[in-house]
Order: C-alpha cells, then sequence, then structure tokens
C-alpha cells in the first residue's frame, strides 16, 4: 500500500462510437476525467476493424501529442486513466487491455475493483489463461475470452455473472463499444451523444468538455451495446439494493459534475451546511484547505453568515514527483503546494473546512503552517464522519490501521493535528445531504458494513497477496 494521506482517486474511463475525431475527442475526454486517475493513461481505437493502441506512464497530456492520436485512427475509441488501487504501478497494468485472437479484438478500460479476483484468477489459471498484469480487471479479459456464447454483448454478460465487486466498464470491439455497470452501482457511468454518436464516460464534466448532449445514467446493473443498429439495452442481472459511493459527491467527482442524478458542488454545499448546523464555530471567517475543500467551506459560512476567505494559496504547477531530498526540505513540503496568506490570517480565529482525514499527517503539518502565519485560533470542521475502515470497491485508502479515525477519539485526533477545536458531519447529517435516501449508498468506509462480502481470510482483492 502507498504512504498516502489522502484518499486516491480510482481510476476514469471515456468511449466513443462511430466519429471520424474519436481518438482525438478520447483524449479531450481523458483530460477532463484527469482528477480520476494520474499514474497512467491509454486509448485502443478500432479503424476498419483493427485495433491501434498508445499507454504510458503519467498524465493524458504528457502521454499523447498530435503524433500518438494522429497515428491512433479509427471511428471508435475507449480511453482510461488510472491509479492504481490494485495492481502495481508499472506500464503493464495500464489500461485499456488489449486482446486479440484470429480477426476479432477487445479492449477493456475498467474502474472498480473486484472483491473475487483471486479466486477467478487462480480457477483461470488453472484452465491454461496466462495473465500479462497484476490487474483485477484483467479477469474480465479472460472470461470473456473464455466464453461460449454467442456475440460480444452476450459474453459479456456471462463473463459479469461470475465477478463480484465494483465495476464501471467500458468494451470496444470490432464491431461496437459496450457499457455496463454492477449491480450495486458502486461507480458513476453516463451515455451521452454527440450528433449521431454515442458516448459513455465516467462523469458528465467528459460530456461537457466534448460537447455531447447528457442522455442519462446506465443504470445500476445494465449493460449497453452500442453498434450500426443503434443502442441495446438489457438488465440480465437480478436487482439489489443501491449502493452508490457516497465518497464520489464527498471528494473524489468533479464539483462540475452531476453524478447519481446530482450535482455535484451543490452535495458539497448542502454538506457544508449541514456541519454548520451540527458543529458551529465562533470566527472571524471561514476557509477551506483547497480545493477539495472548497464547496461544503462556502456551504458551511453562507448557513453561519460568514465570511469565506482563501486563506490558502494552492500552487497549480505541482507535479507528483516532487523531490524532497533533504528533511528541511521534507518540512517545507507543506508550502510546496499550499501557502498561508499571513496578512490575512495574522491573529485571527478561523474555521478551517477540509473535505476528510485519512492518516492526519498532512493536516498537522497545514495547521502548523496557519500556526506560523499568526493564527490566533484554528477550529477544523470536516464534511463526513472518521474513515474508520478500508475501501474494497476501488478506493485506495490506507489500511485501517493506518486511517487515523479507527484507533483515536476525536478529542486524541485534535491533539495530534494541533487544533482549537475539531468536530465531524455526523453520518446522520452526510445522508441527509443526499439526493438519495440513505439506503442508496455504500457507507462502508465509515461503518464497515459492507455491501458484497470481502475475503474472511484477507480483507483483499488484489490479485497479488
Amino acid at each position: 500500500m502507498k504512504a498516502i494521506d489522502v484518499p486516491r482517486e480510482e481510476c476514469g474511463i471515456f468511449g466513443i462510437f462511430d466519429h471520424p475525431e474519436a481518438s482525438h475527442l478520447t483524449y479531450l475526454g481523458l483530460y477532463s476525467l484527469q482528477h480520476r486517475g494520474q499514474e497512467s493513461a491509454g486509448i485502443v481505437t478500432c479503424d476498419e476493424g483493427e485495433p491501434k493502441s498508445h499507454k504510458g506512464m503519467g498524465l493524458v497530456a504528457d502521454v499523447f501529442d498530435r503524433n500518438t492520436l494522429k497515428a491512433l485512427s479509427g471511428n471508435s475509441a475507449v480511453g482510461h486513466v488510472r491509479y492504481s488501487t490494485m495492481g502495481s504501478s508499472l506500464l503493464k497494468n495500464a489500461q485499456p487491455f488489449l486482446a486479440q485472437r484470429h480477426k476479432s479484438f477487445m479492449a477493456v478500460a475498467h474502474n472498480g475493483n473486484l472483491v473475487n479476483a483471486r479466486p477467478l484468477k487462480d480457477r483461470l489459471e488453472a484452465q491454461g489463461s496466462i495473465f500479462q498484469s497484476t490487474m483485477d480487471s484483467e479477469v474480465f479479459v479472460h472470461l470473456i475470452a473464455r466464453s461460449r456464447k454467442k456475440g460480444y454483448q452476450e459474453r459479456t454478460i456471462q463473463a459479469l455473472s461470475q465477478v463480484r465487486g465494483a465495476y464501471s466498464l467500458i468494451l470496444l470491439t470490432e464491431n461496437g463499444l459496450i457499457g455496463a455497470r454492477d449491480p450495486h452501482g458502486f461507480r458513476p457511468l453516463c451515455l451521452g451523444k454527440l450528433g449521431e454518436s454515442f458516448v459513455l464516460a465516467s462523469e458528465t464534466c467528459a460530456l461537457d468538455l466534448v460537447q455531447a448532449k447528457y442522455i442519462n445514467d446506465i443504470q445500476p446493473g445494465e449493460v449497453v451495446l452500442i453498434d450500426q443498429q443503434g443502442l441495446q439495452s438489457e438488465m440480465p442481472f437480478p436487482r439489489v439494493k443501491p449502493s452508490f459511493c457516497i465518497f464520489e459527491y464527498i471528494y473524489f467527482a468533479r464539483p462540475d459534475s452531476n453524478i447519481f442524478g446530482e450535482s455535484v458542488y451543490l452535495v458539497r454545499k448542502k454538506l457544508g451546511a449541514r456541519l454548520a448546523e451540527e458543529a458551529p464555530a465562533e470566527v472571524d471567517f471561514v476557509m477551506p484547505i483547497p480545493d477539495s475543500g472548497n464547496y461544503a467551506a462556502l456551504g458551511f459560512a453562507e448557513r453561519l453568515s460568514l465570511p469565506f476567505e482563501m486563506g490558502m494559496i494552492r500552487n497549480h504547477y505541482v507535479g507528483r514527483t516532487f523531490i524532497q531530498p533533504s528533511q528541511r526540505v521534507r518540512d517545507l513540503g507543506v508550502k510546496v503546494k499550499l501557502n498561508p496568506v499571513k496578512d490575512l490570517l495574522r491573529g485571527k480565529r478561523v474555521a478551517v473546512i477540509e473535505d476528510s482525514i485519512v492518516r492526519g499527517t498532512t493536516s498537522r503539518t497545514r495547521i502548523r503552517a496557519l500556526r506560523d502565519a499568526g493564527v490566533k485560533e484554528v477550529h477544523m470542521r470536516v464534511s463526513c464522519p472518521p474513515h474508520r475502515f478500508s475501501c474494497h470497491y476501488g478506493i485506495d485508502f490506507p489500511t485501517r490501521e493506518e486511517l487515523i479515525g479507527s484507533s483515536r477519539s476525536v478529542e486524541e485526533i485534535r491533539k495530534f493535528i494541533g487544533l482549537d477545536s475539531l468536530a465531524y458531519l455526523s453520518v446522520e447529517g452526510m445522508v441527509k445531504a443526499m439526493p438519495q435516501s440513505s439506503d442508496s449508498f455504500c457507507l462502508a468506509c465509515f461503518s464497515g458494513k459492507y455491501p458484497v462480502p470481502i475475503s474472511p481470510q484477507t480483507g483483499k482483492s488484489a490479485l497479488e497477496q
């Protein structure tokens, strides 16, 4: 597990069928989904039945240029940006996965995590399958390839009937595009249309950028086939209670997206307003930790009629590989990305709004920077409850032992971070801010109640155990 102090994004997927600028539009779609994964990016196109692929480590703008996009000819494409929730950060694990045999191919892009990947892989290897990666997503490729059903849609449905866990999936073949979402609907996937071309994407912000019109969300358990005959939809699996990932609203999705039927921006403001009702603070102004805390902070300030200020300024030009060669430079690391506005902060009582606290070490460093800037009092408010359990459905949280909320009380966390006061939004307040009922969301990272059971032996689902 990577040493992280914030929740890491999962993955972003994008697909388009029958458009002359498929690769360029997929590039733009991935660009808008970059927040969902920064480790690798890939695009596979279909040109008269033949696949063309390009993948690389790094950001979308670093992996693709004019020449690589020109080489990705074809009228249909699927793309993927990745943060490794399962499998190592290696090029062989970059998606989409491309498999070819005879005169057919399939390219798979997956967002989510399978909780039965290990036993499936063991069974497939015993039957002769050879895996090229350590990603659970490759299981889909082998299950589909081994299916004896006729047609990719039926083969995909048979494969999906064998997996358990979270998946939003786009599959590109020589004849069409398939989109699927697991029966619980953990991860978002939406459908749009650009002229006569259909588009699939993790979030609506990707549709907006390519100027596609949003049609609807792919429903939990739905499988759609897009080909020259148009769009066909099936609901082949028994209906179960939805388990939408509530953290998509709190942290992951872009604020200009609409997911699970509601504006992310507006939900985050509602979370902030609920937080203000539950845990008001007597302060001079409200400030967020940019950027993810911005919108909850707006809701918090509005509800209490308090000034909203940007007490920390974010440097948007810091790469992920910033080198910290000495202890002194590591100690200054917080100022690389966030720098306090001293003249605004000096002598003030401030309410700092965070969307989450994972290990607490980053928050501790940031609060120390505010103290050094002359802040009189720091009162932190968090727009979700304490994280006490790991996620097994596609979010890279630390292990439970590393989650500060799993082993320390709120008062102990307050002392560790160095705050004058600390309060979290309650579970009840959080779900009341949601557009759907509390029964529609997965709350496992707060409650430990997992909608899809995980391995009792290890609690893990990676192929590498």
